[in-house]
């Protein structure tokens, strides 16, 4: 009977070491996914705000849109984003 319990508590102390490593884990990762969410927003609100204030031509329109194909490629766009945007762009 001494032998069992010890096995039991054993197990149960393996598995509670086991869930707190995870749930650890678990949380870095929520972190750092958070903070590539928020630079990638942040990223993704300067081509918005830029589009504006800037006057239209040609070599304006190749900025942007290379811009936006490196947030595409980043995956901070959708495709169907990026194809949104990219005709506002063309549009002027």
């Amino acid at each position: 009977m001494p032998g069992l319990i010890r096995g039991v508590a054993r197990t149960a102390v393996i598995a509670g070491t086991a869930t707190a490593v995870s749930n650890r884990v678990s949380r870095r990762q929520a972190g750092r996914w958070a903070a590539q969410e928020q630079q990638a927003y942040e990223q993704q609100q300067q081509v918005y705000e830029q589009q504006p204030a800037e006057s239209g031509g040609m070599s304006d329109q190749l900025a942007q849109l290379k811009t936006l194909g490196e947030l595409k490629d980043q995956g901070v766009l959708t495709a169907a984003e990026f194809e949104a945007q990219k005709q506002k762009i063309l549009a002027g």
